[in-house]
């Protein structure tokens, strides 16, 4: 396991907003070479998504996969766990080189000792809501944890629509939210989209197919972050 390097992970927090690779879309065949890319291109952060077939309907990878990418780079790893009962799997994914272990709403209506546990292994705690859920049933908590992530679709499968009904979700997080929270959004987030989900209030951008789906993904990295910076600078 990889000890959190907590001054680079404030370090982030302070510093966005920024672009977080979904490495479900990446090239398998190629996973290495696709991640060097992504830290040449001045990427500082990868999303892992991990799902059950239970809370969402589809599986992707588990711990081997993270531990391999955890040896191959020292980029911050934000584990996103699409799971069913995500308690049972903290700590060995927190072992495998997770920086950051986020947790559905949905399947802890009350997160707080969650949070508690998850910073007890030494990883930053995030909380995560689906399209329809309530901006209400998150509020409570969104102070604490340091990542608030609203999903843009519903998750299980990449290449979805972006639901723009989550943009006035996310302008009542970021009013509510401490100053120095992450506020990420996920799913159909591209060239279409990540300019009003910065608008609305968004640091935090993750994107898969937008990115891995075009033919040089530094290039593609850089266009997508050039247009939140555009966004920011307005």
């Amino acid at each position: 396991m990889r000890e959190a390097d907590i001054t680079d992970i404030i370090s982030f927090i302070g510093s966005g907003p920024h672009i977080n690779p979904s490495l479900l879309s990446a090239d398998f065949a190629n996973l290495g070479r696709d991640i060097r890319y992504l830290e040449e291109a001045g990427a500082r952060i990868l999303h892992l998504d991990i799902m059950d077939g239970h809370f969402v309907p589809n599986l992707s990878f588990g711990v081997p996969v993270v531990s391999a990418i955890r040896r191959s780079t020292r980029l911050l790893l934000d584990v996103h766990l699409m799971l069913q009962e995500p308690q049972k799997y903290l700590a060995v994914f927190r072992r495998a080189g997770a920086d950051f272990l986020s947790i559905h709403i949905e399947v802890a209506p009350d997160p707080r000792g969650l949070f508690d546990e998850i910073r007890k292994l030494g990883a930053v705690p995030g909380l995560v809501s689906n399209p329809p859920t309530p901006v209400e049933a998150i509020l409570p908590y969104i102070n604490d944890c340091e990542l608030i992530l609203t999903m843009g679709v519903m998750p299980g499968f990449g290449g979805q629509t972006f639901d723009s009904s989550v943009l006035e979700k996310i302008r009542r997080i970021r009013r509510v939210a401490n100053e120095n929270a992450i506020i990420s959004i996920d799913g159909g987030i591209g060239e279409s989209t990540i300019s009003a989900a910065a608008a609305a209030g968004a640091n935090l951008f993750v994107t898969g197919t937008a990115l891995f789906g075009k033919p040089d993904i530094k290039k593609q990295f850089q266009k997508l972050k050039q247009l939140i910076v555009n966004e920011d600078e307005k």
